[in-house]
This record gives structure tokens, sequence and C-alpha cells, in this order.
């Protein structure tokens, strides 16, 4: 039985609020159950359970319980759903193609800055990082980099020109000509592949994932040891590209990017423009 030790403490917007969140489901309660779920004394849960009913957020039933009342319902009915970001809908898709690729890394970036930023699943258990790491990855010398360039504004391909390519190995795109070309094959096939051009022990192949509208939001990248099995991960690599793509254009609102590389798009060109 809940005793008055639980409810010292706590205000009257978070006991309103727990005896709400109690018919998250729908589901219809007594008095003595709305104590227990959200651990206010009785006497508590009975005196705001009955100011609800009074507001309309709650209704009696015919058997003395309690459930979500019309006022509330209208409330919820005028609510934008709540859309997962694509973060939290990427980590899915991460985890997949991550069982695929065995020892190989994956990876989902965002362009920040001329550079990409990212989140990173290894091997292993450990699931997708909850954050995006604080270190960058050159856009021009890795697939994301270049999944990204290629469907980003024709100006951001000219700034990260101008920055300078820097070679990080001989393998390196370090040529305008050369980059640009790539760049015209990715939009032909949507699949971006860099071969020791970043990391001389790793081969990578991205793919862009486009969000409401059409426009690119992020990459996916897998990245191998072996040109081999990179090949063999191509297939799973477009379906898992695909796939979140479907899903961040099908919701029903435009999802909040963790970092919104729309935003990045726009605000990094008019910034150099100006």
């Amino acid at each position: 039985m809940a005793g008055n030790s639980t409810d010292s403490g706590r205000s009257v917007t978070s006991k309103v609020i727990a005896i709400l969140m109690t018919f998250s489901h729908g589901e219809a309660y007594s008095l003595t159950e709305i104590a227990r779920l959200t651990g206010l004394p009785v006497s508590t849960a009975h005196r705001l359970a009955t100011e609800l009913v009074d507001w309309g957020m709650l209704q009696r039933t015919g058997e003395g319980q309690f459930r979500i009342g019309m006022q509330l319902r209208a409330i919820a009915n005028h609510a934008s759903p709540v859309v997962p970001n694509l973060h939290e809908r990427a980590r899915r898709v991460m985890e997949d193609l991550a069982a695929a690729a065995g020892r190989g890394l994956v990876r989902l970036g965002v362009l920040q800055d001329l550079e990409v930023s990212y989140i990173e699943k290894g091997p292993g258990d450990r699931p997708v990082p909850t954050a995006f790491d604080t270190a960058t990855l050159p856009a021009h010398a890795t697939a994301m980099g270049r999944a990204l360039l290629a469907f980003a504004p024709p100006r951001l391909v000219d700034m990260v020109i101008e920055r300078g390519l820097t070679p990080y190995t001989p393998y390196t795109t370090t040529t305008p000509e050369r980059l640009r070309h790539a760049l015209s094959v990715i939009r032909l096939t949507r699949v971006a592949v860099c071969r020791r051009e970043y990391d001389p022990h790793a081969c990578t192949a991205a793919v862009p994932v486009f969000g409401c509208g059409g426009r690119v939001v992020a990459a996916l990248e897998v990245s191998m040891r072996d040109g081999q099995d990179l090949r063999l991960m191509r297939p799973p690599l477009i379906v898992a590209g695909r796939a979140l793509t479907r899903e961040l254009q099908t919701g029903s609102s435009r999802p909040a990017l963790t970092i919104s590389a729309d935003n990045q798009f726009d605000m990094l060109v008019e910034r150099r423009a100006g």
C-alpha cells in the first residue's frame, strides 16, 4: 500500500502527470490501482482524479473505475504523432546492417561544416552510440562524405574543393576533376565507394539517405578490410539505405535530425556566401 513517504516533496503537477500517464495504454483503473501505480496516497489520488473528472480529462465507468475522458481524447486527436528522429530510426537499421557486416564497421554520417560527423556501430553486441562522435571525417576521402556531397547543393561541393583536398593516403582523390567525376557517378548509381583513400587498410561503401522532399539528410556506410567483402556487402547496404529513406519519407511529419543536415546545408552556404 502506498504511504505518505512516496508523496513527500512531489509537486501537484508531477502527481497529476503521474495519474494521466497511468492511462497511456487506454486501460481503466480503480482508485486503489491508481494510487498503487502512481505511488500516491489513496486520499491524494482520489482528490486529483475527481478534479480530473470535473475537467473532463478522466471519466468514471459504470464499475466505479476511471478511464480517459473526452477532453483528453480531444487534445490527443489534435496532437501531431510522435515521429522518431533520424538517430532513433537509423539505430535499428544500423543494428541489422552490422549483423550482416560481421567484422566490418557501420556508420551513419551527416555533413557538418564541410566535414562528416558520424556514429559508428562496430562488431559485437555493443549498441549503437547515442550521440554523434566529436571527431569528424573528411568528406572528399570517405564514401559517406561523397554520398552526401553528390546530392548536396553545388556550392557546398565548391567550398569543399576550395578548402583543399588533403591527401591522406597515396590513393586519395586530390584533384577537383576526379572528385566531381566521382560525384557524378554516385548520382547515377546511388552508391559511393572509396578504397583506401582515408584509411590505407579500409575499403568503404556508402549510400545516401533521403528525407521528406527528396533532400539528402545522411549517408549509411560500411567499412571492410577486404575489397571482396565490401562487394558482398553492397546489396544489404543498398537495402538498408532504401529502408531508412522509406521510413523518413513516409513519416507523418518531418523528422527531427540529431544533427540537421538540411540546416547545415542552408546555414553553411549562407555563411560562406555572406
